[in-house]
């Protein structure tokens, strides 16, 4: 079985393939088990994690501090970089030097498009990008995955529908493009028109042959869909004038989710505002409470156990 992950840096999935996304979501499997079991193990004792974060975060942040203390490793916990040099004018790049001095793998959140990368440049040590601006955020893009697979099994023929601001949501390139593998999926992409998917995805979707449309309302769409990928406004990525003009463009209520199949899945990687109405939290279709959110902690601990660890 070959680690394509061991000491390599994760700042975007296009490079990942099939089997390497088998053997992750294997090791996310039996790390699952581990932790029910006796809450972690020490894989990684003596291994220490920078956590970089120039953004806000809880999820991200939390899951992947939760998974390094549960598989035995320490951290640097920079929750915010407005209490580190950054501050003071210290450059990506030599803040990538001076952390990759010190710890065995860098966590990098920023505003900024292509930030992560440049950071990779200049560390000695791998770098997992953990959302730079609205570019990519591969560890949700994994997690959302694994959270699809473990509902459906086979990734092939469903259908994926994306609703909301997809001009801005990182989520939603990555595992749009990691859905790209399975030739026969079909994804559906609802927003206002201000904000629609970026030309960039649109691209490489059509360059990898997928089979996707464009929309404006969902109601017509749902009880054909097997996934429903739900968004929030990205009101930190636009203008005042621009989020009041499409904040509350789709709320997805527990009629709409009613109408949806019996085995379909609804799913937000949070936060949640407003575009998810709080009854829909209890139904059936509901995953993003329920399996979403810990899912991230063990696919957070796959990846770090395999870029860590060579076996």
């Amino acid at each position: 079985m070959k680690n394509s992950f061991y000491k390599k840096h994760l700042v975007d999935i296009t490079h990942l393939n099939i089997e390497d996304i088998r053997i992750l979501f294997k090791r996310a499997s039996e790390i699952k088990k581990i932790v029910e079991l006796k809450g972690g193990d020490n894989r990684l004792q003596g291994k220490i994690m920078a956590t970089l974060f120039y953004e806000p975060s809880s999820r991200t942040f939390s899951s992947f501090v939760t998974a390094m203390q549960r598989l035995g490793g320490g951290i640097i916990p920079l929750f915010s970089m407005f209490n580190s040099s950054a501050v003071k004018g210290e450059t990506l790049e030599d803040t990538a030097r001076v952390f990759s001095s010190y710890a065995d793998l860098l966590v990098v959140r920023h505003p900024e498009l292509g930030s992560v990368r440049q950071m990779a440049r200049y560390s000695s040590v791998p770098v997992v990008n953990a959302g730079d601006g609205i570019g990519d955020h591969p560890t949700q893009g994994l997690t959302d995955l694994y959270t699809i697979q473990q509902k459906f099994g086979d990734l092939n023929k469903l259908h994926v529908l994306f609703i909301g601001d997809l001009g801005h949501y990182r989520p939603v390139n990555s595992l749009s493009k990691l859905l790209s593998l399975y030739p026969q999926i079909r994804i559906s992409f609802v927003s206002p028109k201000e904000v629609p998917i970026q030309d960039g995805l649109k691209k490489y979707l059509v360059s990898k042959k997928v089979k996707f449309i464009e929309a404006n309302s969902f109601e017509n769409i749902l009880a054909n869909v097997d996934v429903l990928y739900v968004t929030r406004v990205k009101k930190e990525y636009m203008t005042e004038s621009l989020y009041h003009k499409i904040k509350g463009s789709y709320v997805l209520t527990n009629i709409f989710a009613n109408s949806m199949k019996n085995n379909s899945i609804i799913m937000h990687c949070l936060p949640r505002i407003d575009e998810i109405s709080h009854d829909v939290d209890s139904n059936s279709r509901a995953v993003y409470f329920s399996q979403q959110v810990r899912n991230g902690m063990y696919v957070r601990m796959a990846i770090l156990d395999m870029i860590l660890r060579k076996n």
